[in-house]
């Protein structure tokens, strides 16, 4: 995309970005700086009522019904119709390979020009004298009653011939030869029509005659109209074309004979490798159940890996064939029943990406978006630069509003917030500000976890019982910033002794090391208590799970 046309678009796009971005206030506050750097006062004012109302108007991106039923009628219509033309499509072999009806009427074409240009050539070669004018018309009037007698017969065309060469040699008995010459033709020619016939209307006949059954065409492992899953399927791209049949029918067609074109079906057994499994992998699913897929491109900062995948053209192949065998792999365990989840929600990750993404990047996104239609329910960018920002100026009018309903954008102070409104805490990986880590045996992602507000400079105390002797188990995670963190034991007795379990220490939510982790053997009843001070004026959350053995 040329860099002109992308200035001129991003002027268009201004008012559209903020009902997208105005999701996170820190991408908002970005964008409004930018403006009041370049437009005067008057247009400031008229671009930020526009803006408020467009806010308020754009809503979070909903899914839609895939049951039919619950469609509106225009939908259902529009559904109907595109199964219709996909059946006939299955009934002609459209979808492998479409007859040419071009072929059949060239030959039909061409065949009257050579024989109107042989009656002519024989008349005006010989040298004869102007008697042969008067046969001549009389061979004219007869080439005239005899061709409706029969008429596309390729055998009378060659009567007409044989008489123009006879009458253009003869003088006066011409009549009568040609009488005797006419005889002797309708004798030849009446036992050669038939199997000339038979010849030239032998292939329409047997292809009208033989039945063809259906071509059988399978898109994501569902055969097209064999189930309701195929509804589904068939509701994307009608989706993705906004209703318009015709549209989503051509963009059907597309997308299977890429498939073919690609080797979907081969693909799917081949060994790829695993160095791509750090950059792009799923992770747990959101609060409506739908898979998430992780993309951090900041790990091509990676020399290693960025060479060992995009330094020439047989690497940047074999990481596009990664890429498609890893989403191929993931929606094959979606579900397409009506009442099913067949969407991911993508995640992605701009820190330290390339910028704005690199051209090997930007192929492969523009090839997931041209052949997977409406497989993305929710589609996060958190760690937002701000040179992202106004990358997204420039190609927002170049997204339908659809597709912008679903982007959420998110600054780097604003990631683990985001996150945990479509992804319970649990779920999220730790890096993201969560608690789900690899390899963790303390606690699954069964086990619930509770939130607390920690308020601006305030102590917040978090009281874990023990009712009996046991074991304590806890995890905690601090979202916001920096806070002190200390925990002891306190037993029910009143004449027993506090126990500190972990001295005050400073806790961040900038690495890994920010999960608290903590483990006590309580010799007696008691209780374990977390204290977390915030000495900064800004609000902190704490997320914590715990458990006694």
């Amino acid at each position: 995309m040329a860099e002109e046309t992308l200035n001129t678009a991003a002027q268009s796009a201004a008012h559209a970005e903020v009902a997208v971005v105005s999701n996170v206030p820190e991408a908002e506050k970005v964008e409004t700086c930018a403006k009041e750097a370049v437009l005067p006062e008057p247009v400031k004012e008229a671009i930020v009522e526009d803006e408020k109302e467009k806010v308020a108007a754009s809503t979070s991106f909903k899914e839609e019904s895939n049951i039919v039923g619950e469609l509106p009628d225009p939908q259902k219509k529009a559904l109907d119709e595109l199964k219709h033309l996909v059946q006939e499509a299955l009934n002609k072999h459209e979808f492998t390979a479409p007859p040419p009806p071009v072929k059949e009427e060239k030959p039909v074409e061409e065949k009257p020009s050579p024989v109107v240009e042989e009656e002519a050539k024989p008349c005006e070669d010989p040298a004869v004298p102007t008697p042969v004018a008067e046969p001549v018309v009389e061979c004219k009037e007869e080439e005239k009653v005899t061709p409706p007698a029969a008429e596309p017969s390729e055998p009378v065309k060659e009567v007409t011939e044989v008489v123009v060469k006879t009458e253009s040699c003869i003088d006066e008995d011409g009549a009568k030869k040609i009488e005797a010459i006419q005889e002797t033709i309708v004798a030849v020619t009446m036992p050669a029509e038939p199997p000339k016939i038979e010849e030239t209307e032998q292939p329409p006949c047997a292809a009208e005659e033989i039945p063809i059954s259906p071509e059988e065409v399978s898109i994501w492992g569902i055969p097209l109209l064999a189930d309701e899953r195929s509804d589904v399927i068939l509701l994307k791209f009608l989706r993705a074309r906004d209703f318009k049949v015709k549209e989503a029918f051509t963009m059907l067609k597309s997308v299977v004979a890429w498939r073919k074109e690609f080797g979907i079906e081969s693909l799917l057994d081949e060994d790829l490798g695993t160095e791509q499994e750090k950059v792009v992998y799923m992770h747990g699913v959101d609060k409506d159940g739908h898979p998430v897929c992780y993309n951090a491109y900041g790990e091509y900062q990676n020399k290693e890996l960025y060479q060992a995948t995009f330094s020439d053209e047989e690497k940047r192949k074999n990481f596009l064939r990664w890429r498609i065998q890893f989403l191929e792999k993931s929606i094959r365990k979606l579900d397409f029943s009506p009442e099913g989840i067949s969407t991911i929600v993508q995640i992605i990750d701009l820190k330290f990406s390339p910028s704005p993404f690199k051209k090997e990047l930007r192929q492969v996104l523009q090839l997931l978006q041209d052949n997977y239609p409406e497989f993305v329910a929710k589609q996060v960018f958190i760690n937002v630069p701000w040179w992202y920002l106004a990358f997204y100026k420039m190609i927002n009018p170049f997204f339908t509003q659809r597709t912008k309903s679903k982007f959420v954008f998110a600054g780097p102070s604003k990631t683990s917030e985001t996150l945990f409104k479509y992804i319970a805490p649990e779920l999220v990986p730790v890096q993201y500000g969560g608690l789900s880590r690899d390899g963790e045996q303390e606690f699954t992602a069964g086990d619930s976890i509770t939130e607390e507000i920690i308020k601006p400079s305030c102590e917040h105390t978090i009281e874990l019982q023990a009712p009996e002797a046991c074991t304590l188990i806890w995890e905690a995670r601090v979202v916001g910033g920096e806070v002190s963190y200390g925990a002891e034991f306190v037993p029910s007795a009143e004449d027993g002794y506090t126990v500190i379990v972990q001295k005050s220490r400073k806790v961040t939510e900038s690495s890994d090391g920010s999960v608290i982790c903590g483990k006590f053997k309580c010799g007696e009843a008691g209780k374990v208590v977390l204290t977390f001070f915030n000495q900064t004026s800004k609000k902190k959350k704490v997320l914590y799970r715990f458990k006694s053995e």
